[in-house]
């Protein structure tokens, strides 16, 4: 961490814990000079980084001061208790919303709010291109074994590597490789259960986790999640202790949409109440590089001992979501997956997996990493910031723990349906949220991206989906 940014740290934190209040000011560029012994322009940097992030504000011929609604306020922040419904759907579909939605968010002139891709700008393309293009020229694929199950060795040497580089030991030969995380999360679940089963799932959930059980003929349970806890590990044990529940699919860290990260010990506890009743539960663990913070979260798969949890995961949120290569680590389950994996899509195409094989072995995916955490944590703190304070009274927001999408509790009279026709008009697309649920249960709520480098045209489309929640909320 640079200076600038370290000394930064130090007063927001001093912001945080209350040394500075809301409308105080905070030491002169000299007086912090002098006081912390390090130039005028290491603070002034740091002032201005602190701006960005909607701590401090700029006051001429005055100095710096604590905003009246700094980042770090929790004024608008989702209240931290659980109290959706538990819904059971009869079926799954909210694949035509999303299509739907999806489509539009493709428009080449709308401002990606709703996009539910991290921005391509920060991948490597160029890299990974480049090692496709060699991959392409060499002669010795042409018999392109290495695309059947379970996958390129290389790619799969690669991926334990990072794994055990991350502190967590798992055993090669248990990977397959897949086309993208999507894939992995249907084999898995067809591994587990079949037409007619119920899954439980998070509430609000990802939808690809809806569309996999409606692809299947499957039903889906919504189990009440905390924003900041995850899945209520109490009122599932009470829904699998009353039912038969085939499997559990879930999203522990940095989850699409919330952004939590679920504590240690309720991951622990989430995985000892599923062994102890013999149900499998799917770990989506796409975003687990894009932690905020120091440390790389733990996993279910951790403190799996009988082989019940299947973890998924893909470089699509990480490297390059034009390859769509992911993998699965489904414990017991493995053989099963492997199969299913060839009887779907026979193979997943080699040179996406030896080009990202290779820039993993060659070219600094931790310092890419670093790079594009920064970016998504900073931006983060100034889309709170902007939604805090153009949106209206009433509105709530997420606090994520990594990740690139903000979830937005609306006033209640606000359709967040609605709200989307109405942003579109405007070339804004924005992520309604009755795409996460196979109940109403978030008519009011909408899903943000901020991955996209912050701009005059990004913070003007926050101004105006602002505008229109206050206009539908009157």
């Amino acid at each position: 961490m640079k200076l600038y940014e370290r000394f930064a740290d130090d007063i927001e934190n001093l912001v945080r814990q209350g040394v500075f209040r809301r409308g105080d000011k905070v030491p002169s560029v000299r007086q912090a000079s002098q006081q912390h012994r390090i130039s005028v322009t290491t603070v002034i940097r740091a002032y201005l980084l602190l701006e960005s992030r909607g701590v401090l504000e700029s006051r001429p011929q005055s100095g710096y001061f604590v905003r009246s609604h700094p980042g770090g306020s929790d004024r608008n922040a989702l209240e931290l208790k659980a109290t959706k419904p538990i819904a059971i759907s009869t079926s799954v579909d909210v694949s035509r919303l999303v299509l739907s939605t999806l489509r539009s968010i493709g428009r080449d002139d709308a401002v990606p709010l709703g996009s539910p891709y991290p921005d391509p700008g920060l991948f490597p393309s160029d890299k990974i291109n480049r090692y496709a293009y060699a991959a392409g020229r060499d002669k010795g694929l042409w018999g392109v074994t290495d695309a059947l199950p379970p996958g390129n060795p290389n790619l799969i040497r690669q991926i334990a590597r990072r794994y055990i580089e991350n502190g967590i030991s798992v055993d090669p030969n248990e990977i397959v490789i897949t086309i993208g995380a999507t894939e992995a999360i249907n084999l898995c679940l067809q591994a587990v259960a079949k037409a007619g089963d119920v899954i439980a799932v998070e509430s609000p959930t990802f939808y690809a986790m809806l569309h996999a059980i409606e692809r299947l003929g499957m039903r889906a349970i919504e189990v009440p999640t905390h924003p900041e806890y995850g899945i209520d590990v109490g009122a599932l044990a009470t829904i699998v202790n009353t039912q038969t529940i085939a499997a559990c699919m879930v999203m522990p860290n940095f989850q699409n949409p919330l952004g939590f990260r679920m504590p240690d010990e309720r991951k622990r506890e989430l995985v000892d109440l599923l062994t102890k009743v013999n149900i499998p539960v799917i770990e989506n663990a796409v975003c687990n590089e894009l932690y905020f913070g120091s440390s790389y979260p733990t996993t279910l798969k951790e403190y799996d001992k009988k082989g019940l949890v299947l973890h998924c995961s893909s470089f699509s949120k990480s490297v390059t979501a034009a390859y769509r290569i992911g993998w699965a680590m489904p414990g017991r389950y493995r053989d099963q997956v492997e199969k299913l994996k060839f009887l779907n899509t026979l193979t997943t195409p080699s040179i996406p997996q030896r080009a990202i094989a290779r820039f993993l072995e060659k070219d600094g995916y931790e310092h890419h990493l670093r790079r594009v955490r920064k970016s998504y944590e900073q931006q983060a703190k100034l889309m709170k910031v902007m939604v805090t304070r153009f949106f209206p009274d009433g509105t709530r927001i997420s606090n994520p723990a990594g990740g690139y999408v903000l979830w937005v509790e609306l006033p209640t009279e606000v359709d967040s349906m609605k709200l989307y026709r109405f942003a579109l008009d405007e070339g804004i697309t924005i992520g309604p949220g009755y795409m996460f649920s196979v109940s109403d249960s978030y008519r009011n709520f909408i899903r943000l991206n901020y991955s996209y480098p912050w701009s005059s045209q990004i913070e003007q489309a926050v101004m105006t989906v602002g505008r229109l929640v206050a206009a539908c909320a009157r």
